[in-house]
């Protein structure tokens, strides 16, 4: 039973996932409050929460960057097109040892890292998410999306749109938004704790994306829904670091992602599938 009884987690992670959700607006009324009455009663996590608002505070009072239009410019051109190219000095007018002493000042003195950070991250999205796309018999490349969606989640702010460890809160946003919703069991007893669930747009379709934790790591599930689909067994398509399995029960395609070994991956499959069935 919970000690606190006001539907929040009981681990340091998954306050601390609230804490930051709170700090940036995501929470509804209710767990505001419930989250503001456990800061309130609890000195660690009221410095914790002091210090991201110091934190967010800083980062907001940082000077922003001078960019020239024509590099802005570029910038968006570059992430239309969905294309990541390699900034190069111009052409040397010098002996190439005296070329590179001067590289830094005259090519970075008003670069925007921001930008930088916009091109690394579709470098690796679009790396990451390649490998699944290039695969045979992956239909539409869902797998590319799936991986794509769960890299992004590792590099937000929260990996969750709705952060919750209830499924008769995470289930009934998600079916405001979609109009349905997979199963979500509490599997917390086995080492998988529910920390909420999103809305994924892959292919076109907004789907439904479940996100549990096992110890320090984050597994999305996506769950695709069929119409009279069939009932398939887990087929593994770990790829490029991430593990990742498909399988169906029908109703659902389910698509599990994480950076977790593949027998740990495993063992969430076959606990959610037994879960599922039974209740």
């Amino acid at each position: 039973m919970s000690a606190h009884n006001d539907g929040l987690p009981e681990d340091a992670a998954g306050m601390n996932l609230m804490l930051h959700a709170l700090v940036d607006g995501e929470l509804d009324a209710a767990a505001a409050i419930a989250v503001e009455r456990r800061i309130a009663a609890d000195p660690k996590l009221a410095a914790e929460h002091a210090r991201v608002i110091a934190l967010q505070g800083a980062v907001a009072g940082l000077p922003k960057p001078q960019v020239s239009d024509a590099f802005s410019a570029r910038i968006a051109a570059m992430a239309a097109a969905g294309n990541v190219e390699v900034l190069r000095p111009t052409a040397p007018t010098a002996p190439a040892k005296a070329n590179r002493t001067g590289w830094s000042a005259r090519n970075f003195g008003s670069f925007d890292w921001r930008a930088m950070a916009a091109i690394m991250l579709s470098a690796v999205l679009a790396s990451g998410a390649t490998q699944w796309a290039m695969q045979p018999g992956v239909a539409d490349g869902f797998a590319a999306g799936v991986a794509s969606g769960h890299q992004r989640s590792l590099l937000a702010m929260s990996p969750v749109d709705v952060v919750s460890s209830d499924r008769h809160t995470v289930k009934p946003w998600l079916d405001a938004r979609l109009g349905l919703s997979p199963p979500a069991p509490d599997m917390a007893k086995d080492g998988f704790a529910l920390i909420g669930g999103r809305v994924e747009v892959i292919g076109g379709r907004a789907v439904p994306a479940l996100v549990y934790r096992h110890r320090e790591h984050l597994i999305t599930l996506v769950a695709e829904p069929q119409n009279a689909g069939a009932v398939t067994d887990p087929v593994d398509l770990s790829e490029g670091g991430f593990s990742l399995v498909q399988w169906s029960d029908g109703a659902f395609s389910y698509w599990a992602i994480s950076d977790m070994e593949r027998p740990e991956l495993d063992d969430f499959v076959a606990r959610f599938r037994a879960a599922t069935v039974t209740g």
